[in-house]
């Protein structure tokens, strides 16, 4: 029997204990009939070659792209629709890591100035963690800081006083400053050293255990997507091939572009 190819292409749900969210994108170009679920406290890793649509996944959650036809659902209201104040009150809780932190920070601006970005921006978010430093903008920034491993030290430093992997913590101080529901982590080791990758890999899962974030991590890295992940999917052409547990990725059923993947990256 010839089944039909539907337009919708995601369904994401992320279970609380008193509630969920769910996430619908609807025909989309770059993806076509994806469906994934985040569970409470998963880390799901999005892994796939380049063109895959995993970037493209991303984007379309963020709003950053609009499908040309179809929609876009978040908390059951349409982000497609949303202008104005109220797809700013959406987009604090979806942030984002993007792949290189030299190009996502201002060099004109210390490093503090770059972490208050968000806050400055939602100025009646305040945060449980920050709640006793929500008052003044360095000390907040040096809080952010200490959560990522940085001292205060670099709170005066420009972008181009820093290392890669420093610059990276930075981005992820910004990136949880408002306490999102969901940080989308687009590459985000990609451009670091080995050594540097395992530390910030580190770093995002031990800060998801202390927020309680859902995290979206893409790579098209496999050995960086399986140290983080709970659960992983993998996609090509646009669609998702094979979803699995993070500890099954050896196992005889997994699909042949998984195989053929895991063999790649050695």
């Amino acid at each position: 029997m010839k089944h039909r190819r539907y337009p919708i292409c995601i369904i994401i749900t992320f279970y609380n204990r008193n509630n969920y969210i769910n996430i619908f994108v609807l025909k989309v170009a770059a993806l076509h009939q994806v469906s994934l679920q985040i569970g409470e406290g998963e880390c799901l890793g999005v892994v796939g070659e380049s063109g895959s649509g995993k970037s493209t996944l991303g984007r379309q959650l963020l709003a950053l792209d609009k499908p040309d036809r179809g929609d876009i659902r978040f908390q059951g209201v349409s982000l497609a629709g949303l202008q104005g104040k109220a797809m700013r009150r959406m987009r604090k809780h979806i942030q984002v890591v993007f792949q290189n932190p030299t190009a996502s920070l201002n060099p004109r601006l210390p490093v503090w100035r770059s972490i208050m970005e968000p806050l400055d921006n939602f100025s009646e978010v305040i945060p449980p963690f920050l709640a006793d430093v929500r008052h003044s903008g360095p000390e907040t920034a040096a809080k952010l800081l200490e959560m990522v491993g940085l001292s205060g030290n670099y709170l005066e430093r420009y972008p181009h006083e820093m290392s890669g992997g420093q610059k990276q913590r930075v981005a992820i101080a910004r990136g949880i400053s408002l306490n999102p529901k969901l940080l989308i982590c687009d590459e985000p080791t990609s451009s670091l050293d080995v050594s540097v990758q395992a530390q910030i890999l580190k770093l995002l899962k031990s800060l998801q255990t202390r927020l309680g974030m859902y995290i979206l991590f893409i790579s098209h890295d496999l050995t960086a997507v399986r140290m983080i992940s709970n659960r992983m999917i993998v996609m090509k052409a646009g669609q998702i091939v094979d979803q699995f547990q993070a500890d099954q990725i050896l196992h005889e059923e997994r699909h042949e572009y998984t195989k053929l993947f895991i063999r790649a990256a050695g």
